[in-house]
């Protein structure tokens, strides 16, 4: 690659990260980003993973004590989205090519309605929370997040929102986190693949690094409605590409 592709790679980079953070779309840039400089569509995704790891290393170094006042629970979700994340990666690297990639535009535009319906889905239930079913969605959420990865963010931030008591600002940085953990535990497994072009997701994870890092700012002076009906809409258009491409 040259040395404008490197730069190209940079600028998607914090795009990717910052955006990522705020709405969880971040592959909506990095992916076609890493296309364009010459990748396969295999290696853009798994070098896409390992680079979007930054994203959570700046978004968690930025927000430190919003999450540690989660408590004990934080870190049990933290093991939760690792296995996710690991099995999601094995399923990559062993089943065939697009076998779960058919369902992930439906994946996406679900949990944008309900992101959209969150308030009035809180309020059916109570205000209560959901401690079982949450880890066991999350899990679940995990898993296609090492997988694939588009729009999981937007998956994350609409499963906390429903299932606990989290303000969209604590959500989006529990998201931020969680994504994080899951996209670690499939990097190490995409690094032994032999898949991953290392230049590439270097350059990317260092604008990552920054755009995750100024995205607690970011979403702390949006306002709450704002940020959630903005995202809901990213996702809705999100998965009518996934559909369509």
């Amino acid at each position: 690659m040259s040395a404008a592709h490197y730069l190209l790679l940079v600028v998607a980079g914090f795009g990717a990260g910052l955006v990522g953070f705020v709405t969880g779309l971040a592959s909506i840039i990095s992916y076609p980003a890493l296309l364009a400089v010459g990748l396969t569509p295999v290696a853009a995704n798994v070098t896409n993973t390992v680079a979007m790891v930054a994203v959570g290393v700046g978004g968690t170094a930025n927000s430190l004590r919003e999450l540690t006042e989660m408590g004990p629970r934080l870190w049990r979700w933290a093991a939760v989205s690792g296995v996710g994340g690991l099995v999601g990666a094995l399923i990559l690297l062993w089943a065939p090519a697009g076998s779960f990639e058919t369902v992930v535009p439906y994946l996406v535009a679900v949990a944008s309605l309900a992101l959209l319906l969150q308030p009035r889905i809180r309020k059916l239930a109570g205000g209560k929370e959901f401690p079982v079913l949450y880890p066991a969605a999350l899990g679940v959420v995990a898993i296609y997040g090492g997988y694939f990865g588009a729009g999981a963010g937007v998956i994350f931030l609409a499963l906390t929102l429903i299932c606990t008591g989290l303000s969209v600002w604590r959500a989006t940085i529990l998201k931020s986190f969680l994504l994080g953990i899951a996209n670690l535990v499939a990097a190490i497994a995409f690094s032994m693949s032999g898949e991953v072009n290392w230049g590439a997701a270097a350059a990317m994870a260092l604008g990552a690094l920054l755009g995750g890092w100024c995205g607690p700012p970011a979403v702390k002076v949006i306002p709450p409605t704002v940020l959630r009906i903005a995202v809901a809409l990213a996702g809705f258009g999100l998965a009518g590409w996934l559909a369509l491409k």
